[in-house]
């Protein structure tokens, strides 16, 4: 059975694996800077290293990337391998529950069609399709490891077990900490199977667990608010407010387990407003619904105990913490992946007693109805798959469906921005995005940098900048993208300076200020040590960056007794990018000056020159360094190709002319 489930799942799921890295898996596969050995120490012992402090998740990711590197595919398989875990390890605690208990024991086989049923369900797929969201599959693995542990431990009363079980409860949270809703959980499964709960027994052995939980939940907050982000006009609402959203997205998601159509990436953003009374009604049914299950609680337990696992794992995400993906949406798809598992156990259990008289009088139709009820959820996730392939296809999804969503638009934006010819589409994806929520100041900084370089649109830049830091004081990249705007004016120099450092106080670890301020301070007198200490800077934050090694090199080059180092810093730029025409031509030009290089820098011109043949200066040097040499036609050739591309080139005009002398040549 469970390779039955396995299966069943990695068949759903084959469009996914087809997918790209979307989004902000950036964000999680291992950043250049932490992929040394050094970078896992950091990790776990520098708090904002990562964008979540979710060590073990991160120190995943840190082993895969040394696997895999940049290719997705694996990512992806690992991220479906653990889901199509997890689903096995859901029938083996359901197993367990069903096993011992006062309560009737379902059918046989409940449990694995329950586990089918959370493998193959299409509102799982974003979990399972976005990289990022594999600390929902890995949290959740050690979650359900950890509870059978305990019931195990519950069983036996065996201290080896009891901390088993606690070790792999910390190892979900150093996951995700949504997973600290465990022991509440827990207590409520040994309500159910017992119809009490007694102190010594039950409760006290989960204290520790309760205790870590809470303190793993509020520390999580407070990094979600002081290092992602959650934090600002967006996250301005009552608690009666939160209260309205809470009981909405309750019903949203028990809705989107019944009905798995529609689905999203990004759904409308509701308004966390108490005034309007048909609000209400939300919470108020949801209290409804959890008194009426209360009052049959002596009938069955099951339908309440459903209902408290169900609300309370989706407790950390109802909005009453802040949460920034809720800057997009109050609700998301991922968000309800932890919380789905008993209310999909019920409804397990519920089509099985369905089954079972029609077994009794055609043996096999409950499994052909299983089989079909798998089919059709499995095609569902065939379907919904497809939208994670890349992040066009994301992008342009979520707006066919929510046409009002301003996030997609400007994530369209920086698609279409990196695209040649695509800057016109995307200025109008930014400027639809700024219509739509005009306090978006990423989407005033993107509008910025679209607009920077184009003729006459740098006053426009600017000024999209200075709104996005009206809008959000703390920006590192709008002081850094406005620093280059400053940069770019003449006399405005010490202001760029001024608003690199800014940039580097609220992010010390953005290897782009510390470049551009590198940059900056290259042209200050007296500044060209402090430049070169930027350059150095960059280069551990960002040691992938062909370009950074490059600008070293240039600045190194003009500190006196420092061309060897100049020298290894253009190998190693052309070590990330062998086609780098400009690293070819500095390094040519350090080894000029290195004694016995001569004919080395010429075939660094020549590979800058095949790299880039409209590459007049590189072609100059060529033929400089093949003067020098002695061959005259091959100099000659070089200079008039430089000419041809640069008329006005008096050095190669003059070099021209004493290639041809020396040659005898016209």
């Amino acid at each position: 059975m469970a390779a039955l489930v396995a299966g069943a799942t990695v068949l759903a799921y084959l469009p996914a694996l087809r997918g790209r890295f979307i989004w902000n898996d950036s964000d999680y596969v291992t950043a250049p800077a932490l992929r040394p050995l050094a970078g896992l120490g950091r990790i776990w012992t520098d708090l904002g290293a990562t964008q979540q402090y979710y060590p073990l998740l991160h120190s995943f990711f840190w082993l895969q990337y040394r696997l895999w590197g940049d290719q997705p595919l694996g990512y992806h398989l690992v991220t479906l391998l653990l889901h199509a875990g997890a689903a096995v390890l859901f029938a083996l605690v359901l197993r367990r529950l069903f096993t011992g208990t006062a309560a009737p024991r379902p059918a046989p086989g409940v449990e694995w069609l329950a586990a089918l049923l959370f493998a193959l369900h299409p509102v799982h797929v974003e979990s399972v399709a976005w990289i990022t969201e594999q600390k929902n599959t890995l949290s959740l693995v050690f979650y359900l490891a950890a509870a059978l542990a305990y019931l195990r431990f519950d069983a036996t009363r065996r201290p080896r077990t009891y901390a088993a079980a606690l070790a792999l409860f910390v190892a979900s949270l150093l996951c995700k900490t949504v997973t600290a809703t465990l022991p509440a959980a827990l207590l409520v499964i040994l309500w159910w199977r017992r119809g009490r709960l007694e102190w010594r027994r039950d409760v006290a052995p989960l204290l520790p667990w309760l205790v870590l939980g809470a303190a793993a939940g509020l520390f999580s907050s407070w990094v979600e608010q002081a290092y992602v982000g959650a934090r600002g006009v967006d996250f301005h609402a009552t608690f009666l407010g939160r209260v309205v959203v809470a009981g909405r997205a309750i019903c949203f998601y028990a809705g989107h387990l019944l009905w798995p159509f529609d689905l999203n990436f990004v759904y409308p953003r509701w308004t966390a407003s108490a005034v309007s009374g048909w609000k209400w009604l939300f919470p108020l049914g949801v209290l409804a619904a959890g008194a009426a299950l209360w009052a049959l609680r002596r009938r069955t337990r099951a339908p309440l105990a459903v209902f408290l696992l169900f609300t309370g794992s989706l407790f950390p995400v109802l909005g009453f913490v802040n949460l920034y993906g809720a800057r997009y949406s109050w609700v998301w798809d991922h968000w309800q992946y932890l919380a789905d598992l008993a209310p999909l156990a019920l409804a397990a259990a519920g089509l099985a007693r369905v089954w079972q008289p029609m077994a009794a009088r055609r043996p096999g139709s409950g499994l052909v109805a299983a089989a079909a009820l798998a089919a059709g959820l499995g095609a569902l996730t065939w379907t919904q798959g497809r939208m994670f392939h890349d992040n066009e296809t994301l992008f342009r999804t979520t707006l066919a469906r929510n046409p009002g969503c301003w996030m997609a638009h400007n994530n369209l934006g920086m698609v279409l921005a990196a695209r040649p010819g695509g800057m016109p589409a995307a200025i109008a994806e930014y400027e639809t995005a700024i219509r739509l929520d005009p306090d978006d100041a990423e989407a005033h900084v993107n509008l910025g940098a679209a607009w920077v370089w184009q003729p006459g649109r740098l006053d426009d830049a600017i000024a999209q900048y200075q709104t996005a830091l009206r809008l959000q004081p703390d920006y590192p990249d709008a002081h850094n993208n406005l620093g280059v705007a400053w940069a770019r004016i003449p006399g405005r120099l010490p202001d760029a300076i001024a608003e690199f450092q800014t940039a580097l106080r609220l992010q010390p670890g953005n290897g782009s200020a510390h470049n551009n301020l590198g940059l900056a301070l290259e042209q200050m007198p007296g500044r060209l040590d402090d430049a070169i200490a930027e350059f150095q800077a960059a280069l551990r934050f960002n040691p992938g960056y062909p370009e950074i090694h490059n600008n070293l090199g240039l600045a190194l080059m003009r500190a006196p007794g420092r061309t060897a180092e100049a020298a290894a810093e253009f190998e190693a730029a052309l070590a990330l990018r062998p086609d780098y025409a400009e690293a070819h031509d500095n390094l040519g030009l350090a080894w000029v000056h290195l004694p016995g290089r001569l004919r080395d820098a010429a075939e660094q011109f020549q590979a800058a020159v095949r790299a880039n043949p409209a590459y007049a200066v590189a072609w100059h040097n060529l033929g400089s360094a093949r003067l020098q040499l002695g061959d005259r036609p091959g100099a000659a050739a070089a200079f008039r190709e430089a000419l041809r591309l640069s008329p006005g080139d008096a050095g190669a005009q003059q070099g021209l002319a004493a290639a041809l002398e020396a040659s005898g040549g016209p």
